[in-house]
């Protein structure tokens, strides 16, 4: 357990039992778009509020299972940062397309969670009801196209169905914007002669496409696990000695261990 998904999971449990569904707290902390402007804190509280026992467990589950993961490779504050975008794109949906429906719960922001684990983890498989195999890409894309249908036709009357694409919209707008803070801020550093020197001679000894095919890609940052998956890719097609010193050189610092 990660110490956001455990706080997060806390503060709900908490407000559950603090503002019951029904009651005067649950009212006045619950969304109504159109309320808004008169009511502004409901764009946050709402996403701590349910409205049943297995709205809670549903939601918190997928929080459960997909955060603490997700929040080893985001950091805490980026984590934090992306559960509550996602809440707001939730209440930004619900605005545009609910205006006059109460709107409470977290399945904006664990929508987002959710669409972020298949961000960084596509083909990792998650089994539906504990047997089904559904890699976590194709549920996230069935998930939003069920949203949809759902929203769009009124089907499941009560449910939120614009809050969830909310969540998925937002969630991936955050982890854009990361990703391009993320690139304009990094430049490329000169790899020292030394490091060059050592990179050629151990290309020289044995077969280092064995050594760099152990490299642990679900270890590495994104960006980083891209670059090694292109550099890969290129030496299995054109072979070793088409890659650059730099590039072997980048390698070989990768599979001496875990690095971000």
């Amino acid at each position: 357990m990660t110490p956001w998904v455990l706080r997060l999971l806390g503060a709900n449990v908490f407000l559950y039992f603090v503002a019951p569904p029904g009651s005067r707290l649950f009212a006045q902390l619950a969304l109504i778009p159109w309320a808004v402007p008169f009511r502004p804190w409901t764009v946050v509280t709402y996403m701590f509020l349910h409205g049943g026992l297995g709205h809670l467990f549903f939601n918190m589950l997928g929080l459960f299972f997909f955060g603490p993961r997700l929040e080893r490779q985001l950091g805490s504050r980026h984590f934090l940062g992306l559960y509550l975008w996602s809440g707001l794109g939730g209440a930004a949906f619900s605005f545009l397309f609910a205006r006059h429906a109460a709107v409470v719960g977290a399945s904006g922001a664990v929508f987002g969670i959710l669409l972020a684990f298949a961000y960084f983890w596509p083909r990792e498989p998650i089994l539906l009801w504990g047997v089904l195999p559904v890699q976590a890409r194709w549920l996230v894309a069935a998930m939003a196209v069920m949203a949809l249908w759902s929203g769009v036709t009124g089907t499941q009357a009560g449910v939120a169905h614009f809050a969830h694409l909310g969540g998925f919209a937002f969630g991936y707008a955050y982890l854009a914007w990361r990703r391009h803070r993320y690139l304009r801020q990094w430049r490329p550093m000169a790899t020292p002669a030394a490091t060059l020197a050592q990179a050629a001679a151990r290309a020289a000894q044995g077969d280092p496409l064995k050594r760099w095919r152990a490299i642990r890609l679900d270890q590495l940052h994104i960006l980083n696990r891209e670059e090694v998956e292109r550099l890969l890719a290129k030496a299995e097609r054109e072979g070793v000695g088409a890659l650059t010193p730099a590039e072997r050189a980048l390698l070989d610092r990768f599979a001496e261990g875990p690095a971000n």
